[in-house]
């Protein structure tokens, strides 16, 4: 198998349990993924768009992990707002949400979602399916190539 490349990596997810799951799960596979944190989708804008205490970065993620269910902007708007944008467009976005209604599914892939996972209940099962996304979005599929 290839090696894997590591990759920029936002979670947007409002649950800090979740937040902690999630990213030592990515960690744990000694990848050296870089991963950044937004607690809203209002917060994932200012990362994305470069705006206060993101000012820094250079470069946008490879990959997001959207929750759907959060205050504030949730997942369908925030997700809504990326994909209308020519530059932003372009990111693969994973819904990993706890939700399982078909009408977020339908939702979510018309607003051009590149995948939707439902988070597992046993700990085991989640840590093998954050391995499987980290595996098929950096091993075998081919993203575009990053920014400045």
């Amino acid at each position: 198998m290839e090696k894997i490349k590591p990759a920029t990596i936002l979670l947007v997810e409002d649950d800090p349990g979740d937040q902690k799951l999630i990213t030592v799960s990515l960690k744990n596979q000694k990848i050296g993924n870089e991963v950044h944190i937004a607690g809203s989708g209002e917060e994932a804008m200012d990362f994305l768009y470069l705006r206060g205490k993101y000012s820094h970065r250079t470069s946008r993620p490879d990959l997001i992990l959207l929750d759907l269910n959060m205050p504030g902007m949730g997942g369908k708007e925030f997700l809504r707002q990326l994909k209308q944008d020519e530059r932003m467009k372009i990111i693969p976005v994973i819904i990993l949400t706890s939700s399982d209604s078909d009408e977020d599914i339908i939702d979510t892939y018309n607003l051009h979602a590149s995948g939707y996972v439902k988070k597992p209940v046993k700990l085991e099962d989640f840590k093998r399916v954050v391995k499987q996304i980290n595996e098929y979005w950096f091993v075998i599929c081919r993203l575009p190539p990053r920014e400045g």
